[in-house]
């Protein structure tokens, strides 16, 4: 035998195909090897921008003691997490069930029929090598007890799988979670919990939400020092713009470098929320230079955007990112002092090695000054070694960055990232859609052979439904809706869903979970897309079904809210709407009013705009123009109010006039700064 993954089209396996492992991709042929040779898996799953998970390739399975071990005594299997979701969350369940803990490299040992009987994550060379021998040991002189471990803890899995029963959805669940929320707020540093800290993407969209509903400054107040101190952080790429995966801190200054696309996709969306409530002049440039680096850095030539960057160059894990004061002055000569003190880089260092991540406190006051430090800073970043980059295209990630991109490009008016919404959506639809299913991802054009989960669906349609939105276009309306179709087949009895469909490959258990974790929930996903799809068209049957399945997921997300922050944010649109606005005619009139319906933060909201009885687009049907010229349709909660002309009147109807300042205190509107420069 040998290694069998030149032909992968993940880069995570890729990267393998020249171990000495005889690695082989999941599949039938894995389990037939194993049962016909009757020995353990080697379950090995992990993702490209893995610190980790490279760091054990190195050690272990680069290693030629190490590989004669398992190809003599095992199968060994290599899976990308980030294109197997399914495994990933069936094995994973495993782990943490029996070691209290998970993450990646995830390690499981299972019987030729699949049953996990050995957990574990990463292993040094020596350690992993004494695993391998006791488990062969095992498996020759005790294979039924080694079986019936595995038969034991994959029926307890099983059993345990029952889902939470369901919660109301209901005002007073949503300010209990705010509640909960506030006393696990780390009020010194942003964020909620100590280290690692993740960002909180959807646990903020929530409290913007909440707080756009109900004027709560609690949750407002919240929000607002996360997004700062995450925007100023390390964590964030003050040169570049986008966001690292986490920080190991808690004061968010030494990032874990990898950039993940649904990071910086969920972030985007989650700043332009911030930004229409509070018109931070900061979340105007997090959200101006978030998206232009997921345009610039992450998009592929096929339209599509890349999955993540890695955390290290060359093999040291921040190479391309760090400082030193002596690097700054290399670059920077006479001005090197002053960026010094301004982005907190140290004689003694804030990360490793005497060097320091970026931060920036307070802004520069020079702001002309400044541009050109960075300028100057980042072209010589650009000539050190450069974090590799994962250019699968993931259904789901590319779906949440549909959403973000055409939303924030509808309410700053940057024409670009909405051309760049569309033309993702397109490949996406074009390649990922085989023989009517939807596939999970891509490389370069080919898709790959796994089929979609849950959040495939749930987040592609909720991203082509913001997109027939802000573009008026019927044809994402329509492919969203077949998307949402396709979905039925996850359908559990409580009205929420499974991970994977009726008809996908059984494994020892069939995943669910109810929990938004680093990206929203198969289940909230769909749930937030039938919401939407309920507003946008006026179908009481897709309303109905969001409703069910957020209910299903709430039970959660009230007693835990930092583990069900888009099941939160999904039950504020619930109860605030659906809000719909129909924006009929041309011109500066009905640009206007399209304007400040776009930037209106009130949850629950869904725009169109378009001609009057435009086919296919039901929000416009009946409604005509006013006085020939253009005019805005009110409609809450499926009640339409009388069409107004005058942008005035369209914010009173939105509730505009009574948002919070940025500091939290009630007061009229400020006005608008300027948002990130057109881009056309």
């Amino acid at each position: 035998m040998t290694n069998r993954l030149a032909d992968a089209t993940s880069p995570y396996l890729l990267q393998h195909r020249d171990n000495p492992v005889h690695w082989q991709e999941w599949g039938p042929d894995a389990f037939a090897e194993a049962r016909e040779r009757n020995v353990p898996i080697l379950l090995s799953v992990g993702y490209a921008a893995c610190h980790w998970c490279h760091v054990m390739a190195h050690e272990s399975f680069e290693d030629e003691t190490v590989a004669a071990a398992l190809n003599e005594r095992f199968v060994s299997v290599k899976v990308d997490r980030e294109e197997r979701p399914d495994i990933d969350a069936a094995y994973m369940s495993a782990v943490t069930a029996t070691t209290g803990q998970g993450g990646w490299p995830m390690t499981v040992f299972l019987t030729p029929e699949g049953e996990p009987f050995f957990c574990g994550t990463y292993f040094p060379r020596d350690h992993f090598l004494r695993v391998l021998a006791a488990l062969d040991e095992a498996w020759r002189t005790r294979e039924a007890e080694v079986r019936a471990s595995g038969t034991h803890i994959a029926t307890t899995l099983a059993g345990a799988l029952a889902p939470p029963t369901p919660y109301a959805v209901e005002p007073r669940a949503l300010s209990s979670a705010v509640q909960l929320l506030a006393r696990q707020f780390d009020v010194a540093s942003g964020g909620f919990g100590g280290a690692p800290k993740f960002p909180p993407s959807m646990v903020l969209e929530f409290l913007v939400r909440h707080h756009a509903r109900t004027g709560d400054a609690d949750a407002l107040s919240m929000a607002s020092r996360t997004f700062r101190a995450m925007a100023r952080s390390g964590m964030y790429d003050q040169l570049a713009g986008g966001f690292a995966r986490y920080a190991v801190d808690a004061g968010w200054v030494v990032p874990h470098f990898e950039k993940m696309l649904y990071d910086n996709a969920l972030l985007l969306r989650a700043y332009t929320s911030w930004w229409k409530v509070t018109r931070d002049p900061l979340a105007a440039r997090i959200v101006r230079e978030t998206a232009d680096f997921v345009i610039r850095d992450l998009g592929t030539d096929t339209g599509g955007f890349a999955s993540s960057l890695d955390a290290d160059a060359d093999g040291v894990e921040g190479l391309t990112y760090a400082w030193t004061p002596a690097q700054l002055r290399d670059v920077l000569g006479d001005d090197a002092d002053a960026a010094a003190e301004l982005l907190v880089v140290t004689p003694a260092g804030t990360f490793e090695h005497g060097s320091s991540t970026l931060q920036l406190p307070v802004d520069a006051t020079d702001a002309e000054w400044f541009d050109d430090v960075r300028a100057r800073l980042l072209a010589s970043r650009s000539t050190r070694p450069q974090p590799g980059r994962d250019d699968k295209v993931v259904t789901s990630w590319n779906g949440l960055a549909v959403a973000a991109l055409a939303g924030a490009g509808a309410a700053f008016d940057v024409p670009a990232w909405v051309a760049a919404a569309r033309a993702c959506a397109d490949h996406v639809l074009e390649v990922h859609l085989v023989d009517g299913g939807l596939r999970r991802a891509s490389r370069s054009g080919v898709v790959g052979g796994a089929r979609a989960v849950a959040d495939d669906h749930g987040n592609l349609a909720e991203g082509l439904l913001v997109l027939h939105q802000v573009t008026g276009e019927v044809r994402w309306l329509d492919a969203a809706r077949g998307v949402l179709d396709a979905a039925a087949g996850f359908a559990a009895d409580d009205g929420g869903f499974h991970d994977t469909a009726d008809s996908a490959e059984p494994l020892y258990l069939r995943p669910r979970s109810a929990a938004d974790n680093a990206e929203p929930a198969g289940q909230s996903a769909l749930a937030g897309a039938l919401v939407t799809l309920g507003g946008v068209t006026g179908d009481p049957r897709a309303l109905e079904a969001g409703a069910r399945a957020t209910a299903a997921g709430l039970g959660l997300a009230v007693r835990e809210p930092r583990f069900g922050g888009w099941s939160l944010a999904v039950a504020e649109a619930l109860v605030a709407g659906p809000l719909q606005v129909a924006v009929v005619g041309a011109g500066a009139r009905a640009d206007a009013l399209e304007q400040v319906a776009r930037r209106s933060p009130s949850p629950g909201l869904v725009v169109v705009r378009g001609e009057p009885d435009q086919p296919g687009a039901p929000l416009l049907a009946d409604r005509p123009l006013v006085d020939g010229g253009a005019a805005a349709y009110v409609c809450r909660g499926m009640v339409c109010d009388l069409p107004v002309t005058e942008t005035a009147a369209l914010e009173e109807r939105l509730g505009s006039t009574s948002a919070q300042r940025s500091d939290g205190r009630s007061g009229a509107t400020e006005p608008a700064d300027e948002p990130p420069g057109r881009d056309n």
